[in-house]
Formats: structure tokens, C-alpha cells, sequence
């Protein structure tokens, strides 16, 4: 009887994409995952050993123990955010990164880091015109770190989007929060699009070097030493993360997250930072340590990939009329220039 039922929820969370590697259990041990939809939850207990491989996309799972079944009255966010009128799966998804625009901290040239500091007019600006850019290119689902910069411009991309839906940030942080914010109009929830917030695509944390202005601190170290703690991929600053530590997480995060949204079709936006993204194209793009230390993003410009066939293909950034579209380069290698994208679908 378990494996009937386990079998069965197992079949319509793949179908609907609610499955992500957060769900799965650890190694060894017991774990359990929900999922809410149509009024109906689904508590199911997973023993035994999973695998995933994110390169090669596949996973497995041994065994199931009892499962129980509870009727709701009301419509209901997933907890991992997919929404319930787009689970079909697709040949090809879009994803959509956006490094936050020009912060307050940005404009006085001072270390951000983990510090939540807000946008400048500028930086408001630069996220309306990057939701102007990407306009045409559904959007299932957004994902944003937890800092209020990239949480803002998130916000604001999506006022010019053409789809007029609205952007939500769920909030899973305890039962009372999930049971607050829930949404009872099904009418309303399809209008909407989900916002997962995760501190795992912040900044990078920048330590005691936080609030600090960075002409200063040059003069203070050294020009060259700063260059080390901001621009070396595995030396971090005093206290602080060095790139490779916030590649760690970030990427993590997007293949254990957002990559099986993708895998199911989904058109992700992430908003993020310079270093949490430079992370993760470092995944897509396979770039070594020595390229992505060269690699440099603009405040408030998108760049889009398509997901296709277990790829990621990158196509630029979409261009804005008028406007040349350069989101990213390296002074190096040349990766990134120029990048325009043509016949957005």
C-alpha cells in the first residue's frame, strides 16, 4: 500500500514539477516532503538513499514508507514555488539573471557584501528599464536572494512586464507565515507568479571589509592586496568569503533549486549580486577559476540563456530600443561581448 501511494504522489509531483533535490532525503536516513495542490496535501516519508547527478540530471529513490492524506479548503502556494498553471513540461525554458541595480552603498563605493542596503534612483531606474528588456520573455517563476537590492529590482522588472501578473514573495519561514499569505481566489492565484527568496544567492560576504570605502581601504593595504580579496577566486578578504565559498553555495542552491524547475519547463528569473551570479554562470558556461575571476556584470542588465535538450545555450542580453546590450566581460579571455540577442520568442 505505501508503494502504491508513494509511486502515485511521486508521479504527480514530476508531472507538476513540485520535485526538487531539497525534497529528497540525505545519503542515509529518513526525510519527508509536502506538497499542496488543489486543495489536497500530501505528507510522504522517504527512507533509504537517493542520488543526483545535476550535469546528467537524473536521480533515484529506493524506498517509501506510509503516507497520509489531508483534505484543504483553500488554494494553496507550493512550498518550493511552482505555480499550478504551468507544470507541463517543455522542450526548452527560459532563464533570465539580473545583478540588482546600482545600490546605495554602490554609489558611495563602499563594500556591500551582506550588508541589506537598498537601490539609488539610478539603480530603481535600471531595474525598470531591464524589466522593459525582458518584457516578452515569460516568466514562471522568480528567485531573488534575500537582500532588499535584489529583492527591489526583482519587483520592479516585473511592472513592465507585458503579462501583467503579479509577483508574490512567499514566505515559508513557519507555518503561521504560510497559513497568513495564503491565496483562497484560484481566479488570482493564476495572475500571479511566484517569488522564492534564498539566502544561498546573497552577495558575496565581504567581512571586515563591510561599510568600508574601497579607495580608502587600497590606500590603507595596498591596491594589490585588495585586488586579491576582491578579484582572486580562492583568497578571501579578512573574516569573509572568497568566491570559491560563495560558489559553493549559490550553485548548489541553483541545482538542488531552480535547475529541476527548468528541467520541467519553467521560465526562471533570477535576481541576484555580481559574485553569486558570476557563480553560477560559471556552472553554465563551464568556465575554469582563472576565467570567471575576469568576469564582470553590469548593474540592471539581463542576460538571457535557454535551457534546451539538458543545455545551456546563452543568447546575450536581450536589447532595449536604441541601446546596445553588453552584459558581461571578461578583460581576458573576451568571453561575453557584445552578446545581442535577435527574435526573443
Amino acid at each position: 500500500m505505501a508503494a502504491t501511494v508513494f509511486h502515485q504522489a511521486l508521479a504527480t509531483l514530476q508531472s507538476n514539477c513540485y520535485l526538487g533535490v531539497s525534497g529528497l532525503s540525505q545519503e542515509n536516513g529518513n526525510a519527508s516532503f509536502r506538497l499542496i495542490s488543489k486543495g489536497v496535501k500530501l505528507d510522504i516519508n522517504l527512507l533509504g538513499r537517493r542520488t543526483y547527478c545535476s550535469r546528467k540530471r537524473t536521480f533515484s529513490i529506493i524506498e517509501a514508507s506510509t503516507s497520509q492524506t489531508t483534505i484543504f479548503g483553500s488554494v494553496s502556494s507550493p512550498s518550493n514555488g511552482a505555480t499550478s498553471d504551468s507544470g507541463k513540461k517543455s522542450s526548452e525554458a527560459a532563464l533570465i539573471l539580473i545583478r540588482h541595480g546600482e545600490s546605495m552603498w554602490n554609489e558611495k563605493n563602499l563594500f556591500t557584501g551582506c550588508v541589506d542596503v537598498p537601490l539609488t534612483k539610478k539603480g530603481v531606474e535600471e531595474a525598470i528599464e531591464a524589466g522593459k528588456r525582458i518584457s516578452s520573455i515569460p516568466v514562471d517563476i522568480i528567485y531573488t536572494s534575500a537582500l532588499i537590492r535584489a529583492q527591489m529590482t526583482a519587483m520592479l522588472v516585473m511592472t513592465e512586464h507585458r503579462r501583467k501578473k503579479v509577483p508574490i514573495i512567499l514566505h515559508n519561514e513557519s507555518e503561521q507565515a504560510k497559513a497568513w499569505s495564503q491565496i483562497f481566489s484560484e481566479d488570482t492565484h493564476k495572475q500571479c507568479i511566484p517569488v522564492v527568496t534564498a539566502w544561498q544567492l546573497n552577495e558575496r560576504m565581504y567581512g571586515e571589509l563591510q561599510g568600508l570605502n574601497k579607495q580608502e581601504t587600497a590606500e590603507r593595504y595596498g591596491k594589490e592586496q585588495v585586488h586579491e580579496w576582491r578579484r582572486s577566486y580562492d583568497t578571501p578578504p579578512p573574516n569573509g568569503e572568497s568566491l570559491e565559498t560563495c560558489a559553493e553555495r549559490a550553485v548548489a542552491y541553483f541545482t538542488d533549486h531552480i535547475e529541476p524547475q527548468l528541467l520541467c519547463g519553467k521560465n526562471v528569473m533570477i535576481a541576484a549580486h555580481g559574485n553569486s551570479l558570476r557563480s553560477i554562470i560559471m556552472y553554465l558556461d563551464e568556465l575554469t577559476s582563472q576565467e570567471v575571476i575576469s568576469l564582470e556584470l553590469s548593474t540592471g542588465i539581463p542576460m538571457l540563456y535557454i535551457f534546451k535538450e539538458g543545455k545551456f545555450i546563452r543568447r546575450g542580453s536581450p536589447v532595449a530600443p536604441n541601446e546596445a546590450g553588453v552584459y558581461a566581460y571578461t578583460k581576458v579571455c573576451g568571453f561575453f561581448r557584445d552578446h545581442h540577442l535577435k527574435g526573443i520568442r
